[in-house]
C-alpha cells in the first residue's frame, strides 16, 4: 500500500464490545497515542494527518516543517510519538531527532523516509529513533511501527531488517579525509570509481537510485569534489580501489 492511494486507511479494530458497540473507529480509546508529524512537504503530512487520524488510538497533535519547528512542537506537546523525515530544510533529520528527545524525552520516533539504506537506518538509531519506516510502504507499516515504539519496542522496515542480517561487511575502512565518510558512503565512491553507473550500484548495494543520488551528493560536498574523475582519483588515492 503507498502513502497516497486515494482514502486508504487501517482500521485499529472491528469486531464489536460486549456492549454491542460497533468499529473502534466510533469512538477514542481510554490509552490514544498522541502523535507529531515532520515532514517539510504539506501534501505528505496531510496524507499522513489522514491516515493516522483514521485510527481510533492515534491523535495527531501537531505538525512541523522544519527541525526547528519540530523541536518548538515537541517541548511545547511532549507527543508519545513523533514521525520524522529525515530531508529537512534547515538541518538533518537525524539532528532533528537528537533535538527533540533533549526536549522531550519520553517521546519515542519513527522515521518515515524515502531512504531504504542500512546506513540511513543506523544513524537515526543512532541518533535515537526506535522505528524505521520507508515512504513507499507508509500506511500500514507506519501505524504498526507508531504502535511499536510506544510500546517500548523497536520497527525495522522488514527489507532492511533482512539486509542488516545478511550483509556482508564491507571492506578496509577508507584512509585520510575519506575516514569522514559513512562506510556506506565509502562503498558508493568506490564504486563510482570503478565505473558503474548509479542503477549497477543501486541493485549492487540493494538500495534506490534516488538513495545512490543522494549519497554521491553527500560524497561530493565532503570531499569537495566535483566529478565523477575527481572522485576514481581520489578513490584511488584513499586506497579505497586496493
Amino acid at each position: 500500500m503507498h502513502l497516497f492511494a486515494g482514502d486508504a486507511h487501517v482500521r485499529a479494530g472491528a469486531g464489536t464490545t460486549d456492549g454491542g458497540v460497533g468499529s473502534w473507529r466510533r469512538c477514542r480509546l481510554a490509552e490514544t497515542l498522541r502523535v507529531a508529524l515532520c515532514d517539510d512537504h504539506a501534501v505528505v503530512r496531510k496524507g499522513l494527518r489522514k491516515i493516522l487520524t483514521d485510527e481510533a488510538d492515534l491523535d495527531v497533535v501537531g505538525e512541523a516543517a522544519t527541525a526547528a519547528d519540530a523541536v518548538s512542537l515537541a517541548a511545547a506537546e511532549h507527543p508519545d510519538v513523533f514521525v520524522v523525515d529525515l530531508g529537512l530544510p534547515d538541518e538533518s533529520g537525524t539532528t532533528a531527532i537528537r533535538r527533540i528527545l533533549e526536549v522531550s524525552p519520553a517521546t519515542k520516533v519513527v522515521v518515515l523516509t524515502m531512504h531504504d539504506d542500512v546506513e540511513y537506518l543506523r544513524e537515526a538509531f543512532r541518533a535515537g529513533a526506535g522505528g524505521y519506516v520507508v515512504k513507499d510502504a507508509a500506511d500500514v507499516e507506519l501505524i504498526l511501527a507508531i504502535r511499536a515504539v510506544a510500546a517500548g519496542r523497536r520497527h525495522v522496515h522488514p527489507t532492511l531488517g533482512a539486509t542488516l542480517l545478511t550483509e556482508e561487511p564491507s571492506g578496509p575502512g577508507p584512509r585520510g579525509r575519506a575516514s569522514e565518510l559513512s562506510r556506506r558512503e565509502a562503498d558508493v565512491l568506490r564504486l563510482v570509481a570503478l565505473g558503474h553507473t548509479n542503477p549497477e550500484i543501486a541493485t549492487r548495494l540493494r538500495i534506490s537510485v534516488r538513495t545512490v543520488e543522494t549519497h554521491r551528493s553527500k560524497i561530493l560536498q565532503k570531499l569537495g569534489l566535483r566529478s565523477r574523475a575527481e572522485l576514481a582519483r581520489y578513490a584511488r588515492k584513499a586506497g579505497l580501489l586496493e
